[in-house]
């Protein structure tokens, strides 16, 4: 088989994506979210080259350039995940592709904590050498500009349009119950700490506090190493098939439960045991029950409960139920 065919061949696995795969509310959701992720990135990336022009000999602004930088991860995470997890089931993978977004959310989540943790440590080691910063002056329109006043009016660029950016995408992430893009809004509401504190540090260069600007830096570093070890946990619970949790990873998910009520207030149903796993935005549910009888009957009550159960919930993708004549 030639290199061609074979490309081929592997295309038609993936299959198209299916349009069908999300409530027509869900899917316009889903079609603005793309659209606020792809202006966040070229907000993002506006943002990384006035940063860089200014950056200067202030690890503060350096930590700030970073954590922009770091950034542009969970919308493109988002982007690639949004295309690749909608594509039907395959032959070879016949549960389908939603488990790419937690991939998404884990890669992005790792580089996170590497980034945090190395800006950190970088940090302390210039408070230990005590190494002193210096901003210098420009020439700006004919007149001697302190460089400062540059940081601060480019850290104000980073940080005000993307607290907006965030505030218009957290009610969509709780729509679609996305993790990845839940994580992308919550950091993009709190760069305006990454900015305070960045600005606190250039101020304190600019008083003579050495060491204002590597502390800074460090509360930066550590602000990012942060939400990688907490979006890491969550990405790593998803993989080993934890007990769902609502979006902010805060509470069980009430979806379980649900299912156990509506199964036991069926009259021909014992009792029943609910087992249910997240499958990126999507959750499938295996069921054992003690039906009150058996019969020729049983199985298209076995087929009108599963179709009825996933009427509850739109992220309830597939339900197996499956008789047995009493719980372990």
């Amino acid at each position: 088989m030639s290199w061609r065919q074979r490309r081929q061949r592997a295309g038609h696995a993936r299959g198209p994506v299916d349009p069908k795969d999300l409530p027509d509310d869900k899917h316009r959701a889903l079609k603005r979210a793309q659209r606020l992720e792809a202006w966040s990135l070229a907000y993002l990336a506006s943002a990384i080259v006035v940063i860089y022009f200014t950056l200067g000999a202030s690890q503060a602004m350096k930590a700030a350039w970073l954590e922009d930088l770091l950034s542009l991860i969970p919308p493109i995470s988002f982007l690639v995940g949004s295309k690749v997890a909608h594509r039907k089931p395959s032959a070879e993978y016949p549960y389908g592709y939603h488990r790419a977004v937690t991939v998404a959310y884990l890669v992005g989540s790792v580089a996170l904590l590497f980034m945090g943790t190395w800006l950190f440590v970088e940090s302390v080691l210039k408070l230990v050498r005590a190494e002193y910063p210096s901003i210098g002056t420009t020439q700006l329109f004919g007149h001697t500009v302190w460089m400062g006043w540059l940081m601060l009016a480019a850290l104000l660029w980073s940080a005000i349009p993307s607290v907006l950016l965030g505030r218009a995408k957290l009610p969509l992430a709780e729509s679609l119950h996305d993790k990845v893009l839940h994580a992308d809004a919550l950091m993009n509401k709190a760069d305006w700490l990454t900015a305070v504190a960045a600005m606190l540090g250039v101020l304190g260069i600019g008083m003579g506090w050495w060491w204002a600007d590597a502390v800074a830096a460090g509360v930066i570093a550590l602000d990012i190493a942060w939400d990688g070890q907490r979006h890491l946990r969550t990405a790593l619970g998803d993989l080993m098939d934890r007990t769902p949790r609502t979006l902010d990873s805060k509470h069980a998910e009430p979806l379980p439960r649900r299912i156990h009520e509506a199964l036991c207030g069926l009259d021909w149903v014992e009792a029943a045991q609910v087992r249910v796993r997240e499958d990126g935005h999507v959750f499938c549910a295996d069921v054992r029950l003690v039906p009150k009888e058996r019969g020729p009957e049983l199985v298209t009550r076995l087929g009108n409960a599963a179709e009825d159960l996933k009427r509850l919930d739109w992220r309830l993708r597939d339900v197996l139920l499956v008789p047995v004549d009493r719980l372990g």
